[in-house]
């Protein structure tokens, strides 16, 4: 169970810092040769997530792309100065099953060098681009281990079209890899029937009403006693973006009621308390190399 004030759950609030043109829905569309040729929003949007945390007195994690750290460090070092945890998205937002664990070990070392060098803290959080750890790419935790992450957050135990593993464990739990222990902290979810709904943020918070998502964090909080994993990105907040070329469920799951999310994040943030990861969940994050106990086994 999350720590409590003044007798509330204390939730997780994250953000994946990702500009607009690197999500996966634009990624046959958008070649990564060419993000640097687009006009750059990731800056502003995340000073703004910023500025409504202070507002609220809110610190959050920020998953951040090693990608936009080694542009904006100024922007990495700002998240660190003002008491929110850093945290990597890896470097180039590549789906970890399209990759070989060759690449995708120079992915993560590399976004750790770059965050960390920007930050100055070490970086032990890990969430994956489009929670692409899956039951096809379950070797990137080994890897992760070994490259001294300690927590991952990339699992989500839902069904998707691009993601997840229905039959993982919905709460924190600790995976005993080769090289060290990892603490696994998957994505949000309600339990009705046999099926896991989300109502971790992103996509579910802006297209599905807001009485959803406060009715899920609720009964996680208050009957499961457990706290919730939420997560937004910076362009979420961002209705004026550019419009790119996509499917019409891409551009319906990233387009969709962008001129509402910040209203419902101030909602949120006035209906739940909130805090970074590592700050939820504290010392349950093991210690570097240190092996604990068998896969699987909850924290509760």
């Amino acid at each position: 169970m999350a720590p409590a004030q003044s007798g509330r759950v204390i939730n997780a609030m994250s953000v994946d810092v990702e500009d607009y043109f690197q999500v996966s829905a634009f990624e046959r569309t958008v070649s990564r040769d060419a993000w640097d040729s687009f006009e750059r929003r990731v800056d502003t949007n995340t000073r703004r997530l910023l500025d409504i945390f202070d507002e609220y007195a809110v610190r959050s994690t920020f998953f951040t792309l090693g990608w936009v750290g080694e542009r904006h460090p100024a922007l990495v070092r700002e998240i660190v100065a003002r008491g929110h945890e850093l945290a990597s998205h890896g470097y180039a937002h590549r789906l970890v099953y399209d990759q070989t664990p060759e690449a995708f070990r120079d992915d993560v070392r590399r976004a750790k060098h770059v965050l960390e060098d920007a930050g100055a803290v070490e970086v032990v959080g890990y969430r994956a681009p489009s929670f692409s750890i899956t039951d096809r790419s379950l070797w990137a935790l080994d890897v992760l281990a070994e490259e001294g992450y300690r927590y991952d957050a990339s699992i989500f135990p839902v069904r998707h079209d691009r993601y997840g593993i229905p039959d993982a464990p919905r709460h924190p739990h600790l995976l005993h890899r080769t090289a060290a222990t990892l603490l696994e902290v998957p994505g949000s979810t309600v339990r009705l029937g046999s099926t896991n709904i989300p109502v971790a943020g992103g996509g579910y918070f802006r297209i599905l009403p807001y009485a959803w998502t406060r009715w899920g964090i609720a009964r996680l909080n208050r009957t499961e006693e457990m706290p919730a994993v939420f997560y937004l990105h910076p362009w979420e907040i961002d209705p004026e973006q550019p419009r790119l070329p996509a499917g019409w469920l891409s551009r319906f799951r990233h387009y969709r009621n962008l001129d509402v999310t910040e209203r419902r994040l101030r909602a949120l943030l006035t209906d739940f308390s909130f805090a970074p990861v590592a700050t939820v969940l504290g010392s349950r994050i093991p210690e570097p190399a240190r092996q604990q106990v068998p896969a699987g086994v909850p924290l509760h």
